[in-house]
């Protein structure tokens, strides 16, 4: 199959969904906000997406706490320093994705697994499991998921940007493949497929803040681990539900900026 993303982007329901958070993302590069202070929106939505992202992993604390500086959980530090090396990956991720997952990893990680594990991919056959989707694939069956995975990152494909983000993250999510950290890594590399292949290329929508605060999440993650086209159309419809709600959180950023 030479595009297997474009295949799945044909599934029942994706094109609408799909669609439909296009639709939300051309309207939210419209406001007139964004004219003068995008990157203060890209900023503020990305601290809301760090602090969603450790959420969904069990660990939920106060935007206010963020901001004062007053929380030193490594997970909710990891998924801060994650979301801040995104800009600086940026251009590596269509060329070089291994060694972007291996950095994503390292910061995300550090402080949560032993410094010779930063960025590594996991040796042991088990891994943990925050979300309850069930045992790992082992090292090898990991491995060789991953370089397919890293593939698609660096062949052209018709689908679109969603899809493929859809695709990163629950490959990741459900693979494991460093054995620490891995929703984080899984879901800065979502938002970073989503900035780089041209769906929200300043990086202003607040997509974990969708995952959050859909009540399925590893529901859609154990929908896609089946492996049937029911269950991975369903898992990227959750994801463009996402961005749209993502959509929502930056829409709101920009009426406060506008208000002052």
């Amino acid at each position: 199959m030479s595009d297997p993303l474009a295949v799945i982007a044909e599934f029942p329901g994706v094109p609408e969904a799909v669609d439909s958070a296009r639709q939300a993302v051309d309207r939210l590069y419209r406001h007139r906000v964004l004219r003068r202070a995008s990157p203060a929106v890209s900023t503020e939505s990305s601290l809301r997406g760090a602090r969603a992202s450790a959420a969904l992993e069990g660990v939920d604390v106060s935007l206010d706490a963020l901001r004062r500086d007053e929380v030193h959980d490594p997970l909710v530090q990891g998924a801060l320093r994650a979301s801040a090396e995104l800009g600086r990956l940026g251009s590596m991720w269509r060329t070089a994705p291994r060694q972007v997952l291996a950095r994503l990893h390292t910061v995300a990680a550090a402080g949560l697994a032993p410094q010779p594990a930063l960025g590594r991919p996991r040796a042991a056959d088990e891994a943990p499991d925050p979300l309850g989707l069930g045992p790992a694939p082992g090292a090898s069956e990991t491995a060789a998921r991953m370089e397919g995975l890293l593939g698609l990152l660096e062949r052209p494909t018709k689908a679109p940007a969603i899809v493929l983000a859809a695709v990163v993250h629950a490959e990741l999510a459900v693979l494991r493949p460093f054995g620490t950290a891995d929703g984080i890594v899984a879901r800065a590399a979502e938002r970073l497929t989503l900035v780089e292949y041209g769906l929200d290329p300043k990086s202003l929508v607040a997509v974990e803040v969708g995952h959050l605060e859909q009540s399925a999440y590893a529901g859609g993650l154990s929908a896609y681990l089946g492996g049937t086209p029911e269950g991975v159309a369903q898992w990227v419809q959750q994801c463009a539900s996402a961005v749209s709600l993502g959509v929502r959180e930056a829409t709101a950023i920009c009426e406060a900026m506008q208000r002052g």
